[in-house]
């Protein structure tokens, strides 16, 4: 197994072949490691990357730069990187639905919503009871077409990204839209700050980081009720001095989960397996918020991590959805 170097000079593309910044910390994981590939940088100059989506048809990447109140885009032909949106909302959290629309949550306006073919805003959930959410953060689409998403108060604390508020739910919960009427439910309201947020590839589990308790932790739910309740939740992963923020899973159940602050040597991407044994780490020199798959076989693993975005290929691929 790899040895980890802790120390932290500023990124540099790998020289050689393996990439160093890749480690096998079980030898499970050695198959997922591309000899041939390195961490590549396709962008910086952001103040905090989040909610990486890929977008198969036009090959291109977005993603959130919260404070900066705006969404980027990077063409995998050109290698460009642009202004997607601006004003974004304060938009955090990006996915596609199963017909390839937008799916954002947005903390400037509380609310998740769906952009058009034609561009167009349309806004799926902002209240539940009458009451206005807190600022939606991540979110997944199920295949049955529900989509899924976390409510922590993160973007109402303060002005860096939203705009201080107050907090109208008396908790901070998961929920449920239905994909055929629309309705927003809660399923689950038993959680501290519930963040990133991913189903299993069989979608028997939803995974959830819990990032309001000490050490954080991601917690796994089994999914009943023909999938339109969670139950059991137990915790999978004790993050212990680490700070796990968004996720995603492979085709073979890994979790590949951001990672980050504190000690330096902790930065990246932590890759455990289904039972949640810590295998793999991609070190990157900043902490890293979120994470999807993506290029034409979903086998690149992009990354937004603080003020840059990165990109690796692996040896497997995406989980549908992921």
């Amino acid at each position: 197994m790899d040895k980890i170097d802790t120390s932290m000079a500023p990124w540099q593309p790998a020289a050689r072949y393996p990439d160093p910044a890749i480690h096998v910390l079980d030898a499970n994981f050695a198959k997922y490691r591309v000899a041939a590939a390195t961490v590549e940088r396709l962008g910086t100059g952001y103040r905090w990357a989040e909610g990486p989506v890929w977008m198969g048809d036009t090959r291109t990447l977005l993603w959130s730069d919260i404070p900066n109140n705006r969404m980027m885009r990077w063409d995998e032909e050109t290698g460009a990187v642009s202004v997607f949106r601006k004003p974004s909302d304060y938009a955090n959290g990006n996915t596609r639905d199963r017909q390839g629309r937008l799916i954002t949550c947005e903390h400037g306006t509380r609310r998740v919503t769906r952009t058009e073919y034609d561009g167009s805003i349309t806004v799926l959930a902002d209240r539940i009871d009458g009451k206005r959410l807190n600022s939606p953060n991540d979110v997944v689409v199920k295949s049955d077409g529900s989509i899924w998403f976390t409510d922590p108060p993160y973007g109402i604390i303060g002005y860096y990204e939203g705009a201080r508020a107050k907090q109208e739910t008396a908790s901070n919960n998961v929920y449920r839209i239905d994909g055929r009427t629309g309705a927003v439910a809660i399923v689950i309201d038993s959680m501290d700050r519930p963040n990133g947020i991913a189903f299993s590839p069989d979608e028997s589990l939803l995974y959830v980081v819990e990032s309001g308790v000490s050490p954080r932790s991601i917690m796994a739910f089994e999914v009943t009720d023909g999938g339109k309740s969670v139950t059991n939740g137990r915790k999978l992963i004790d993050a212990g001095p680490g700070t796990p923020d968004g996720f995603r899973c492979d085709i073979d159940g890994n979790l590949w989960c951001g990672w980050g602050m504190g000690a330096a040597e902790l930065d990246g991407v932590m890759i455990f397996n289904p039972t949640g044994q810590l295998i793999g780490r991609i070190q990157l020199p900043e902490r890293c918020a979120n994470v999807c798959f993506g290029g034409r076989h979903r086998n690149r693993l992009f990354m937004a991590a603080s003020h840059s975005l990165y990109a690796v290929y692996v040896n497997t691929q995406g989980a549908v959805g992921s």
